[in-house]
């Protein structure tokens, strides 16, 4: 290989590569970033599937999933160029590349490392409280609480938008794009932790330790169905970002809207009990999202500071 000849190449793209930077916020970059090993793995775990004569649904809607983020991204940026009016799009979309690397991610981290870790999270949780949390709250199952429970869960992608959004109509940049930043991080963080220590959620982990089964009204019932119908290599346990992205939007409206904070909190609470009750996390995994949502909270108006100098520093220069 002819390293001179790669290093000329480099040194010729790279202020062109550093101008598309430069045009990008710092929730864009990140965006991109993820959006390669996202592509990767989808791709490794369609044509897996493929050569074993069955693809999954899941991995089928994957490659859509792909297929449409890449058309939206694409008339993103256009959008970016030419017609920078249409801040408003530019400002929400974020959360939705956000989404989408998630649900691609959360069905194919198995094929980028198969070293699971959940055996070891069901013994920290044994060590810690003496019990499966998990398996000791089948005690309290009932129609009712399964419902209640699962309104919680479900509920768990509004807070965060909808903190931004307030903040975003009160025309309070600044706060705005530190909760937005700080939010986004908590995902991407928590991807990398999906990645790291792949683990299986407790309903497929102690499955055989179940002996009652989650029902309540039959609309319900779909929508645990609909989140249950997940592929056993399914990996997004450990951190908790249901924990952690909640917990995010707790603390920057603690910060930026108290009346906010007091109106999620009972949400937020139900959240977490939801995600022991309705066996989609471990309790260690909620302990590690408190942790996230605090490293995101402190680390975002930092990234999102340290961003907007180097763009200032590097487009006067």
């Amino acid at each position: 290989m002819n390293f001179r000849l790669l290093n000329f190449t480099l040194c010729r793209m790279w202020p062109k590569l550093r101008n598309a930077i430069l045009c990008l916020r710092v929730e864009e970059f990140i965006a991109f970033f993820f959006f390669l090993p996202m592509t990767y793995f989808t791709f490794k775990a369609y044509f897996f599937f493929k050569s074993q004569g069955d693809v999954p649904n899941a991995i089928q809607g994957g490659v859509a999933r792909w297929l449409t983020t890449i058309g939206v991204f694409f008339l993103f940026l256009v959008a970016i160029k030419f017609k920078p009016e249409w801040k408003i799009l530019r400002d929400g979309l974020p959360f939705g590349f956000c989404i989408a690397i998630y649900t691609n991610l959360h069905d194919t981290i198995h094929f980028a490392n198969p070293h699971d870790i959940h055996n070891t999270l069901v013994k920290i949780d044994a060590f810690l409280f003496g019990v499966q949390p998990c398996v000791w709250a089948e005690r309290f199952i009932h129609p009712f609480l399964t419902d209640f429970f699962t309104l919680f869960y479900v509920l768990f992608f509004l807070w965060a938008p909808l903190l931004a959004l307030i903040l975003y109509l009160k025309k309070d940049q600044v706060k705005f794009r530190y909760t937005m930043v700080g939010v986004i991080l908590a995902f991407y963080l928590g991807y990398f932790g999906y990645i790291l220590f792949p683990a299986a959620p407790p309903r497929i982990v102690l499955a055989g330790y179940f002996s009652k089964t989650l029902h309540g009204l039959p609309f319900l019932d779909e929508v645990r169905r609909s989140i249950d119908v997940i592929p056993s290599t399914s990996r997004a346990a450990f951190p908790s970002l249901h924990a952690a992205a909640t917990l995010v939007a707790l603390f920057f409206a603690w910060r930026y809207a108290r009346w906010y904070f007091w109106l999620v909190l009972p949400f937020a609470v139900g959240l977490i009990l939801s995600t022991i009750y309705l066996r989609h996390h471990y309790a260690i995994d909620l302990i590690a999202g408190w942790g996230l949502a605090h490293l995101a909270v402190w680390l975002g108006p930092k990234v999102e500071r340290g961003w907007t100098n180097w763009q200032a520093t590097h487009a006067s220069a």
